[in-house]
């Protein structure tokens, strides 16, 4: 029996650099809770001492800066001069690291976004696309529009959805809870208008933003029923589960949540609770890929569906090789400046993205854009 020869790795993490970019949005742009000011990424680029780069997102609307800091300060110079194809054993060892100052919110927005970039550099080592190092290969992935803000007049939200409509989306999805969440009425009829002007073969998802108590949203979610609802999204606070759970059982309307969840022990305790139907977790909040698969194998396991949130150009590759993930998200609301991060970046087309062929996520930043938009800030 001949010994296999020591392992060496072909490349070494050498460099993190990272980047916040952000578009001011139009004043008094709101859904059910709050006023939205920005939106942006933070973009964050781990490159090998082979000169391999891979690059990951997360969000800048709030505390970007924090999430630079803690990346640059501490978590590269752990990382660096370790092996990337490592990401568990970095993920494990990452976590640990900073459970103490953080095990949601912006300690795991940072360990999200160095986790993606460590997975486009992976495909890049080994010269495959994202999806297929995951076992995929569905080239096509369904992707549903997402928009129609609580601030919006009636005349707005029905332009929008039939825009999107317009543009071969088959799911669209819009915000309810008008007026602070106190109308259930006017939440009522705008629901009504939307069916009407779309027609009874596009499906409808809304979205409560965390706007109501369990009786509420039961309440309103009854009342819409009849129109074909395909889910309902965040009726209640994210962090209610017993509240989740009472909707769920007060309505056949199905329950979409988890964006706000973070790490497999999050869904684990959603779907131990039955607190949803459609579990949404995010991997620029989630622990990127390395956790989310492990939430996607805990959704197959109770036979949900996985509906990643938003971030539709971080999620194309894992949506392509998960079997119970129908759709991606991809939010109107940040269509300007992902063109504007992104060279290139893939459009949808007739309601679905086109997978490449290219190694890694098959993506790359517009540096030029990215650096004088961080200097300039």
């Amino acid at each position: 029996m001949t010994d296999r020869p020591e392992y060496h790795p072909a490349h070494r993490i050498a460099r993190v650099d990272v980047h916040l970019v952000s578009t001011r949005v139009a004043s008094g742009f709101a859904d059910a809770t709050r006023t939205v000011e920005c939106v942006g990424f933070t973009v964050v680029r781990v490159t090998t001492d082979q000169g391999l780069e891979g690059f990951g997102l997360t969000y800048h609307e709030v505390g970007g800066e924090a999430t630079r800091s803690l990346i640059l300060n501490n978590i590269a110079p752990a990382i660096i001069g370790r092996d990337p194809l490592e990401t568990e054993a970095i993920w494990t060892d990452l976590f640990h690291y900073l459970r103490g100052v953080g095990r949601k919110g912006l300690t795991f927005a940072a360990l999200s976004a160095i986790d993606l970039a460590l997975w486009d550099l992976k495909g890049k080592i080994v010269d495959l696309p994202v999806f297929r190092l995951l076992g995929g290969n569905q080239t096509r992935v369904p992707v549903y529009a997402s928009g129609g803000w609580t601030s919006y007049d009636d005349d707005q939200l029905l332009a929008e959805m039939t825009d999107m409509v317009a543009q071969g989306y088959s799911h669209i999805k819009f915000k309810v809870g008008v007026e602070g969440a106190t109308n259930l009425r006017r939440d009522v009829e705008r629901v009504r208008k939307v069916r009407d002007a779309v027609g009874p073969d596009i499906r409808l998802l809304l979205d409560a933003n965390n706007c109501w108590d369990a009786a509420t949203a039961v309440q309103f979610a009854n009342r819409v029923r009849d129109c074909d609802i395909f889910l309902f999204e965040e009726p209640v606070l994210a962090d209610d589960i017993p509240g989740l759970a009472r909707f769920k059982r007060g309505t056949d309307i199905p329950l979409a949540t988890g964006e706000h969840e973070y790490t497999r022990y999050g869904v684990r305790d959603l779907i131990l609770a039955e607190a949803a139907d459609i579990v949404q977790a995010d991997a620029a909040r989630a622990g990127g890929y390395t956790e989310m698969l492990k939430i996607g194998a805990l959704t197959q396991a109770w036979n949900l569906r996985f509906a990643p949130h938003a971030m539709e150009h971080m999620h194309l590759h894992l949506v392509s090789a998960m079997p119970n993930a129908p759709f991606v998200e991809r939010l109107r609301l940040f269509e300007e400046i992902t063109g504007l991060v992104l060279k290139d970046g893939p459009m949808p087309e007739a309601g679905a993205f086109t997978l490449n062929e290219k190694p890694g996520f098959g993506l790359e930043l517009d540096m030029d854009f990215i650096r004088d938009a961080d200097e300039a800030r």
